[in-house]
């Protein structure tokens, strides 16, 4: 799957991880979900989309308690 394969709320999402800097920052689903104004189990299922979707330009890992997320686009 590629780029061309994520729906507008995963391109979206995509994009704002990242802008940001979840690196330092910790993940948190809720205040993504709040950013967007959608559930918090539409946020889990749209990044499941995208480490399924586009796996070698994002990376979830986990740091210090806390989830870590980087995303880079070619």
């Amino acid at each position: 799957m590629a780029f061309e394969d994520l729906t507008e709320f995963e391109t979206r999402l995509f994009e704002w991880i990242r802008q940001s800097d979840f690196e330092e920052v910790p993940w948190k689903a809720s205040r993504a979900a709040k950013a967007f104004k959608v559930k918090t189990e539409e946020i889990n299922e749209a990044l499941a989309a995208l480490t399924s979707k586009v796996p070698n330009h994002i990376y979830v890992h986990y740091e210090d308690g806390a989830i870590r997320i980087s995303a880079d686009h070619p």
